[in-house]
């Protein structure tokens, strides 16, 4: 396929005239532009409704449905299993139509979802999202979505509709697998490499990112003003001042009782005043039709574009009418121009309005190459927490392993919401094959793995399914297009061509000298508008593992799912536990190397892991000690080595003060075991008048810092017997927190200044108290500084 040069674009640049800036070749396109045309860019509609069944154009439809251009082609990858060439191809017919047919030839925005990967057939699947934060690893996440995003270029994409940044503390959220967890320092660190990565080479080979759900929609959005400055809001503030970040996507949610996709108070007086963000604001699919207070599409078109929401997603049901709305006086033509120039400099950025844009790639598209599967490999077995082990891991070459479980044969086990497979199946009943990409069930890759080395001698049996009865529960509210999946309710995933056959397991297990059960969720019971009343295994899996541990035999517990799951009650009487989350294409071959002991384990939980069911917030910061609910708090995770802390210094710590440029400090990390590892050292502030903070927390009184924060980490990676010095920094504004301004001030925020009216941050000078652990709960090491 050939680039395209724009003909038809605009005047001036055709002519060859000499623009050097982005905003002034806006300006000129859109002063050339008709209100229509205009609208248009607003708006989005889906490829495939515009394509014969033979794979040619429909020219008449187009014509007669975007006769003005388009702004965007909604989740244009997924909708089919085509391969990529075919893919790149009908964005090559479609924007050369855009070009060729329409009054200004403004190429179109094809965005797709790209949590995991691109969500199109053949793309690698990478571990979901609160797997990948319990690695700690940014570096890796960045280099994941720097292949996300050119092989979304290379298939004509520019706009990937991702990360999820939520800060999520609720383990019953259905969507806490696609967040990075609860704390919003990680998240913060993990989403800016997501968009470092994805955004790396925007214009040519890279897209533009999109974070989401502006603010708080898996929870926190309506905490009090100075929670949700401090933490809801850090990921984005983060992208936006150090990642570059190009859009952000409002939730379904309200927040002070108004829809956010129609809220003033978080697109203008936070986003745009209060963090100065100039990119993109998006609307979720269908959110401005949910708002509530309306009878109309044109009125809540009205209230979301005056609130400050650009693009309305998917297709435009309520923009559409736009034209009405400016007519009767209820938008202005200035605010319909504001809003098309930001669509326009999107476009100019990720290189549409170039002369000579790179719509695509040439040639033919191979994905899902063996660089692509070998880093899958490296943040699945990063991804993966050893929960508890008392010396049954790893196992040795010569047991005999009984492997069984709802989740030991099955690509099910590996793969979370917003993947090509989960999102064929949940929202059009198709069941993909394993093989565009591969992706290996754990039966398949211990197999493989006794076939080319010397692990244990391996036996299985299904041995249970994931549920006996329908579980899932379709949420009200999300996205529209669940509304007619109601009849998911009657259905649930089983194992096609197996039995489940408890007695047969067992009479298995006496030849065994260890049971492996993988256990846990799948699609269907774990993910957007799929809920469940309880965190505990689904169906009979918990009775099923108490069966398993009657027999005397060890059993090693592996579980699989999008959060944390109440395992607590076998946990105690199984000898080791591993949680593998979703672990993606390359997760099986993760598993099995950890449990056989070829990768040792590193992962650390990026979520307050619950003993008990928990439908409501919880988090490590909010006091000093464990929540007596949790099981295993914030940071923790097991290795088979043991690796001692000692010597911390603080360097001029005698003159130290809130204006210091950095806080520096340094200790001693030894590896005294005998296997090479990876260790997570962990920095947390405390104020040092602790007591005073946590009755304060108690009793529901603002307090001016949490009793113990995240601030710093690093995985340090060293072979038996190694030693080495960490260096890590802090900042003064590590120990800041946010003073809300007077009620009316904040009230009035979006009509006054704004960059000031919702508060400002202050230091204190005085006592801290910095520790470095393995946990937030398991701290080696800690020194009390003074700020003056």
């Amino acid at each position: 396929m050939k680039k395209l040069v724009l003909p038809l674009l605009a005047m001036s640049i055709m002519t060859g005239c000499a623009i050097n800036s982005t905003d002034r070749k806006v300006d000129e396109i859109c002063r050339n532009m008709s209100r229509s045309e205009k609208i248009a860019q607003l708006m989005g509609t889906y490829l495939n409704d515009f394509f014969r069944e033979d794979g040619t154009l429909d020219t008449l439809k187009c014509q007669q449905q975007i006769p003005d251009g388009i702004g965007h082609f909604s989740q244009y990858a997924s909708q089919l299993s085509w391969e990529p060439d075919q893919i790149r191809d009908r964005v090559a017919i479609m924007q050369d139509w855009l070009i060729h047919n329409t009054p200004s030839g403004i190429p179109a925005l094809f965005h797709e979802e790209a949590l995991s990967g691109v969500c199109t057939s053949y793309n690698t699947v990478y571990p979901q999202q609160i797997g990948q934060a319990c690695s700690f690893n940014p570096e890796l996440a960045q280099q994941k979505t720097a292949y996300t995003g050119h092989n979304l270029r290379m298939i004509g994409g520019t706009f990937c509709l991702s990360p999820m940044v939520d800060v999520v503390r609720d383990p019953s959220f259905n969507r806490v697998e696609e967040s990075y967890g609860e704390d919003a320092f990680l998240g913060s660190r993990m989403g800016t490499a997501f968009i470092k990565g994805v955004q790396q080479d925007m214009s040519t080979k890279g897209v533009a990112g999109c974070a989401k759900h502006f603010l708080g929609y898996g929870g926190g959005g309506n905490s009090d003003t100075k929670e949700l400055i401090e933490e809801i809001l850090l990921p984005y503030e983060k992208m936006i001042h150090e990642g570059g970040l190009k859009a952000v996507m409002t939730g379904y949610h309200k927040v002070r009782g108004t829809d956010c996709v129609a809220s003033a108070y978080l697109q203008k007086d936070i986003l745009r005043n209060y963090l100065g963000f100039d990119g993109l604001m998006v609307s979720d699919y269908g959110s401005i039709n949910q708002i509530d207070c309306c009878d109309n599409d044109l009125e809540r078109g009205v209230l979301a574009i005056n609130g400050g929401n650009d693009v309305d997603f998917p297709s435009g049901q309520s923009y559409r009418h736009l034209s009405e709305a400016i007519d009767r006086g209820l938008v202005s033509e200035e605010r319909l121009d504001e809003t098309v120039k930001r669509v326009l400099k999107f476009k100019a950025q990720v290189g549409l309005l170039d002369r000579k844009p790179v719509l695509y790639a040439e040639g033919h598209i191979e994905f899902d190459t063996p660089a692509e599967r070998e880093l899958a490999y490296q943040i699945a077995s990063q991804s993966i927490v050893l929960l508890k082990n008392d010396g049954t891991l790893p196992l040795s070459n010569e047991q005999k392993v009984l492997l069984t479980g709802p989740n030991a044969n099955s690509m099910w086990a590996m793969l979370g919401d917003y993947t090509f497979h989960s999102m064929r199946y949940f929202w059009q009943r198709k069941v993909e094959n394993a093989l565009h990409p591969r992706i290996e069930t754990v039966l398949e890759a211990w197999r493989r793995s006794s076939a080319t080395s010397t692990a244990p001698l391996l036996t299985y049996s299904l041995g249970c399914e994931w549920t006996d009865q329908v579980e899932t529960i379709i949420q009200d509210g999300g996205d529209e297009r669940a509304a007619y999946m109601r009849s998911i309710q009657g259905r649930m995933l089983t194992h096609e061509g197996e039995t489940a056959d408890l007695q047969s397991t067992l009479d298995m297990a006496k030849d065994c000298d260890v049971i492996v059960a993988a256990v846990g969720e799948n699609v269907i019971l774990c993910g957007e508008n799929r809920d469940r009343t309880s965190l505990k295994l689904p169906g009979q899996q918990e009775a099923f593992v108490k069966a398993l541990i009657a027999t005397g035999k060890p059993v090693v517990l592996v579980v699989f799912g999008g959060r944390a799951q109440v395992i607590s009650e076998i946990a105690d009487q199984c000898a080791a536990v591993l949680q593998a989350w979703y672990p993606g294409e390359e997760g099986a071959n993760a598993v099995v190397d950890i449990l056989n002991g070829k990768v040792n384990p590193s992962g650390k939980l990026s979520v307050s892991y619950p003993n008990c069911e928990i439908h409501g917030p919880v988090c490590y910061n909010y006091a000093l000690e464990k929540d007596p609910r949790v099981a295993w708090e914030f940071g923790y995770g097991l290795s088979y080595t043991k690796y001692e802390y000692s010597d911390l210094r603080v360097e001029n710590a005698d003159g130290l003060s809130t204006t210091s440029k950095s806080i520096d400090l340094s200790f001693d990390l030894c590896n005294s075991g005998d296997m090479a590892g990876d260790e997570i050292v962990q920095v947390y502030v405390s104020p040092a008048d602790t007591e005073a903070s946590a009755e304060a927390s108690a009793e529901g009184r603002a307090q001016n810092l949490k009793p113990i924060a995240l601030k710093a980490f690093s995985r340090v990676s060293l072979a038996p017997g190694e030693s080495r010095r960490v260096r890590l920094s802090l900042t003064p504004h590590d120990f800041a927190y946010f003073v809300v301004a007077a009620e009316g001030a904040s009230e009035n925020a979006s009509d006054s200044a704004g960059a000031t009216s919702l508060g400002h941050w202050e230091i204190d000078p005085g006592e801290y108290i910095l520790k470095v652990g393995a946990s937030s709960q398991d701290i080696r090491l800690q020194e009390r500084i003074t700020l003056k």
